[in-house]
């Protein structure tokens, strides 16, 4: 049978083949989805081999049974387990009641959809048969002898291979994006212009707001006031923001970005924070921002509020989105033609939110 890693070596792979950005990440890297390719792996369930697992398989596992690990034991375990009544040594990993996560989320909506796990089609849906396998290319990334930068060509390998275009673009945004560099960010405005913004996840979610948002929502787009970290102002347009009614003063807790879509009849105003870490646009900075644009008498319907995140999967968008103010958007630099709508209008789903 195939050899095998621990369930925490398992989890600890899992991190590397799905990093930061790849889809539904939640499911696939969880201790769950660890346990799951685990015992996939100790029963052979493994594309070609014949044998299929179940969540059955799963949650009936325990320590002292993965600690065996001749072919004997495994074979034994891999049909016995399914046997009323059989009993295996041990404390569970998992209740019964896990067999709907483990069906529905780690497989189906995780392993299956992201095509690391096939499943048997010629089995009713009612049918509590065995049904899973990993596929031969993704078990193979979990040989024990398959380490450092041999694991790491595989790996990608693998990601190019069994990904979309989409999903691969999205590490690839992410894994930038994230990336700590000595560089300077260079964000090209949409005029043609040029500003350097000091390193940091910070400054490359700004440049993919200034460079990519921009130009995809806003028809005319312009940049009235931009910043970094520390209140440093990188750019700042007083004429223009004069010839709209709107007095700037870089004082007054402006957010990270102000842009202009000149391409409306009445100029729309968008303000952007960016979080690389904390600080979003919640209900008590939106209501700050409203006051300040209240008191030049920019008129509030032409205004929009949006937080830009590097990635929805990662952990600043889940720490902070319970406090997203009504009213106001998300939009995350790997999936840059997608925008969420914290709608507060009531009836539905017209018009701005």
């Amino acid at each position: 049978m195939t050899p095998l890693l621990t369930r925490e070596e398992v989890h600890a792979r899992l991190q590397e083949i799905f990093p930061d950005g790849a889809p539904n990440r939640a499911y696939l890297t969880r201790m769950l989805a660890a346990s799951t390719v685990f015992v996939a792996l100790y029963i052979d369930a493994v594309e070609g081999s014949g044998t299929y697992l179940g969540p059955k398989h799963v949650y009936r596992m325990t320590d002292e049974q993965a600690a065996r690990t001749d072919d004997a034991d495994r074979a034994v375990y891999a049909t016995g387990v399914l046997r009323t009544g059989s009993q295996v040594e041990g404390r569970r990993w998992y209740q019964d009641n896990t067999r709907e996560p483990i069906r529905d989320e780690t497989l189906r909506e995780g392993l299956v959809a992201i095509g690391a796990v096939t499943e048997r089609t010629d089995l009713a849906t009612t049918s509590s048969k065995p049904r899973y396998a990993l596929k031969a290319g993704f078990g193979a990334l979990f040989d024990p002898d398959l380490t450092g930068e041999a694991l790491q060509v595989r790996i990608t390998a693998w990601q190019a291979e069994a990904l979309n275009k989409g999903a691969l673009a999205r590490l690839a945004i992410v894994r930038r994006g994230a990336g700590v560099s000595a560089d300077q960010v260079l964000v090209t405005f949409p005029n043609g212009e040029t500003r350097r913004m000091k390193p940091g996840p910070s400054s490359e979610i700004t440049k993919a707001v200034v460079e990519v948002f921009a130009p995809t929502f806003l028809a005319d787009p312009t940049v009235l006031f931009l910043s970094e970290s520390g209140n440093k102002v990188v750019a700042r347009d007083d004429e223009l923001a004069r010839s709209i009614g709107l007095a700037i003063q870089a004082d007054r807790n402006l957010p990270d970005t102000i842009l202009v879509d000149l391409g409306p009849t009445h100029p729309l105003l968008v303000f952007v924070e960016v979080v690389a870490t904390d600080g979003p646009i919640s209900e008590r900075r939106k209501e700050a921002l409203e006051a300040l644009v209240a008191e030049t008498g920019f008129p509030a319907e032409h205004v929009a509020f949006v937080t830009a995140f590097l990635d929805r999967s990662a952990g600043p968008f889940k720490k902070t989105v319970d406090s997203l103010a009504w009213g106001s958007y998300a939009w995350f630099a790997a999936e840059p033609e997608r925008l969420v709508v914290f709608s507060q209008a009531p009836g539905g789903l017209q018009g701005r939110p």
